[in-house]
């Protein structure tokens, strides 16, 4: 049975750092999710991580999302228009930033409280580390939880045969983005894998972190759930 996200807690939080925090860029791609969107950026901002790029990629929605995102001012930017798909949205958006640590959240997921100042701070304490992901949360189109996907430690071999990295919790640094290029932009669905494999070929190191660092919103409206309706 579904449940309040409320509920759900996260150990080992720690308080930010007081110095040299490192800046991380996050853009959302979103199109006509008014609805969701609201939720997304709040979970974002919400963080208090102080060196936060923030970046919103609309496609030209026609549901009011420009005069939503209007109302927060300069605590995040944004643009409107037509783009070439998801993956070029957040090239678009993470291309304009200098952030030493990148991610993507899409505009129906959201981040654990706490997510940002501990994923900085797992940086800087293992500067061998490219990658870091984590445990999921799945919540309905009401923000309740409804299940958990807890996963084990990192297996270079078992990402080349499922793609069990869960994209809302993934971030990396600028260095892996420089040298392996951005999403493919030719790929509809699984340029999150693709982004993955590219990494692990260059020889990227990778975690997954002992932690629910975001959600995964399953509801009828998003892209895997319409591909199988078509």
């Amino acid at each position: 049975q579904p449940k309040p996200l409320a509920g759900v807690t996260n150990a080992h939080d720690q308080p930010l750092p007081t110095e040299s925090l490192p800046k991380i860029a996050i853009a959302t791609p979103t199109l006509d999710r008014r609805d969701f969107l609201r939720a997304t950026i709040d979970s974002v901002l919400g963080q208090n991580y102080p060196r936060l790029d923030y970046r919103i990629q609309d496609g030209g929605s026609t549901d009011g999302t420009q005069a939503m995102l209007a109302d927060y001012g300069s605590r995040l930017s944004w643009h409107s228009g037509k783009d070439d798909g998801q993956a070029h949205a957040i090239n678009s958006g993470l291309l304009q930033s200098d952030g030493e640590i990148m991610a993507y959240l899409n505009s129906d997921d959201l981040l654990m409280p706490g997510t940002l100042a501990y994923v900085a701070q797992l940086f800087k304490s293992r500067p061998e580390i490219d990658v870091v992901y984590g445990h999921r949360i799945f919540v309905d189109g009401h923000g309740r939880e409804i299940g958990r996907a807890v996963l084990p430690s990192h297996d270079a071999k078992a990402i080349y045969w499922a793609d069990y990295v869960p994209q809302e919790t993934m971030f990396w640094r600028r260095r892996v983005w420089d040298a392996i290029g951005p999403f493919d932009e030719g790929l509809h669905y699984a340029f999150d894998w693709d982004f993955v494999l590219r990494a692990h070929k260059a020889g990227f190191k990778f975690l997954r972190a002992p932690r629910f660092l975001a959600c995964f919103r399953v509801h009828d409206q998003q892209k895997v759930a319409t591909m199988y309706d078509q």
